[in-house]
């Protein structure tokens, strides 16, 4: 797993978490929604590119 997978990963769980609790998302479509964001994250992240600058330690 790239670096880059990682974050998108990681993001897309803190998102979902954050659903659930607020009630926004049921358990029950956990599947479908995790997918649809990690994949929405994921578009993003390549239609953007590396930040400007030295890469982050």
């Amino acid at each position: 797993m790239t670096s880059d997978q990682e974050i998108i990963l990681k993001t897309a769980k803190e998102i979902v978490i954050k659903y659930i609790e607020t009630g926004r998302l049921s358990a029950s479509s956990f599947d479908e929604s995790f997918k649809a964001i990690y994949q929405s994250i994921k578009e993003t992240v390549e239609l953007t590119g590396p930040p400007p600058g030295p890469p982050l330690k």
